[in-house]
């Protein structure tokens, strides 16, 4: 019996693959269970339809965040911050601290995407990765420096 799947199956197949099941696994467990419907003719011209649409959509998105990742590319990020006596900042620099200057620059992104691997504590230059869609990811640079105590 052939069969396309509607939801990913562990050990059979993903969304979309159009798969061989013997007839009591298909008829018992996954056209009653809705994660299969049968593979007649008509359904496979719909599945591949969505596949072409979901294709063009991936590419779409991928250019876009190609695109971002270039312009992200040398961006950095400075922030001011008081210090102790030993040049530790009080606190840190955090994501959300980064995902609001990024957002003032004009980018759409969110504090998920935002990878800083070790508390930005210190003063100094740090790599902080983004996160894009489609795999992407790109560098950015946060410098932070002592802020200058007002006489």
């Amino acid at each position: 019996m052939k069969v396309i799947l509607n939801e990913t199956v562990s050990n059979l197949g993903t969304v979309g693959d159009i798969v061989t099941v013997k007839n009591g696994y298909g008829r018992n467990y996954l056209l009653p269970k809705g994660l299969a419907v049968l593979a007649d003719p008509k359904q496979i011209k719909v599945i591949e339809h969505h596949k072409r649409a979901l294709e063009a959509k991936r590419k779409l998105e991928m250019t876009k965040a190609e695109d971002l990742a270039k312009e992200f590319e040398g961006m950095v990020l400075t922030y001011s911050k008081k210090t102790s006596d030993q040049d530790h900042i009080f606190g840190s620099v955090t994501s959300a601290d980064i995902e609001k200057s990024i957002i003032e620059k004009g980018f759409s992104i969110t504090r998920k995407q935002i990878v800083v691997e070790k508390p930005i504590k210190n003063l100094g230059e740090f790599k902080v990765t983004i996160k894009l869609n489609g795999g992407f990811k790109t560098d950015i640079k946060v410098v932070v420096e002592k802020e200058e105590a007002a006489d």
